[in-house]
């Protein structure tokens, strides 16, 4: 039987990472910055994520910077509030099939960001509970905000809404200042939006959807990555009401989850989940909508436990599932 392991190791140039494994795929945390989870793929082979090479190892300094791998931020997006650079060291303690990571409080926003990070023993499923904790005076409104980069040259599938509601619309699409609708890489597809990475196309694009399957999936190195999280349909999200958002450039792809929108009072927290799996011996599909779902049928048949936005206030604890 496997079990999940736990280990200090040098990666990356960083001397302080910690690898968790169940000999299947592994993880591979940063401690001296980040926190970032800067690897998740199969055992002895190639990274799901992305690394930027000109960003690895390096410690300290001001300046934010990209790193790659995956992290927590919180939306809306706005300079200098979301770029607190996360440079410098994390604590963090063990727990059942993972860890915990902590970040000091970000002395600019006051937030205390903190990620448990959770292997499950057997196959490829990975928890990651994300928690924004509110250490200032004031009340704050936001989302968090959980990024994977992902490494080059894979293509992204997105569901979209197809609920028939009649006369009314059934789906917000964000667009942002930079993006082309006549953009080559991406395909507006019945069922799904296609989106593929190409390293030799530099200009960004960025587009935001309500997905309300709770799932976007990222085909790369003949494997197929899905990243799930649970939608709130009655919710506020930001950015005109999308709960998933993806940016393409030259060097990743982004999948992007967000939770819906909060007010944290002093000493309250708000938690986001997500839930990873990896399968092997999955070629890339064409744009084929038809080829895409007969790939996807029998892997995209659960959607993760469900999340929370908890309060605690006085020592008290409200949470609210959905």
């Amino acid at each position: 039987m496997s079990q999940t392991k736990i280990q200090k190791i040098h990666y990356g140039g960083w001397d302080n990472c910690v690898r968790i494994t169940n000999n299947i795929v592994d993880l591979i945390v940063t401690a001296d910055v980040g926190p970032r989870i800067i690897r998740y793929g199969i055992v002895n082979q190639q990274n799901e994520l992305c690394e930027v090479e000109s960003t690895m190892g390096l410690t300290d300094g001001d300046e934010w910077r990209i790193y790659g791998g995956h992290r927590l931020w919180h939306s809306p997006e706005a300079k200098p509030r979301t770029y607190e650079p996360d440079n410098a060291s994390v604590t963090w303690e063990e727990i059942p099939n993972g860890i915990r990571t902590i970040q000091d409080i970000e002395p600019l926003t006051i937030i205390k960001k903190e990620m448990e990070i959770i292997l499950f023993p057997e196959g490829t499923a990975v928890k990651i509970l994300h928690r924004l904790t509110n250490k200032g005076l004031w009340p704050i409104q936001l989302s968090a905000w959980s990024i994977t980069a992902m490494a080059k040259g894979g293509k992204e599938v997105i569901p979209q809404p197809r609920k028939d509601t009649g006369l009314l619309p059934n789906r917000v699409v964000s667009l942002w200042p930079y993006t082309k609708l006549n953009d080559p890489r991406i395909c507006w597809g019945e069922r799904y939006i296609i989106l593929q990475q190409e390293p030799d196309t530099k200009a960004p694009l960025k587009l935001g959807i309500s997905n309300e399957d709770g799932w976007a999936a990222y085909f790369n190195h003949n494997h197929l990555f899905i990243k799930y999280y649970a939608y709130k349909i009655n919710a506020r999200y930001p950015d005109f009401g999308v709960s998933y958002e993806t940016y393409v450039n030259d060097f990743m792809l982004e999948m992007e989850t967000l939770s819906p929108l909060a007010v944290l009072e002093t000493e309250s927290s708000t938690e986001h989940q997500e839930r990873w799996e990896l399968f092997d011996n999955v070629p890339m599909p064409s744009n084929n909508e038809e080829e895409i779902e007969n790939i996807l049928t029998d892997k995209i048949n659960h959607r993760p436990a469900a999340t929370s936005c908890v309060v605690r206030r006085s020592g008290k604890e409200h949470r609210e599932d959905y």
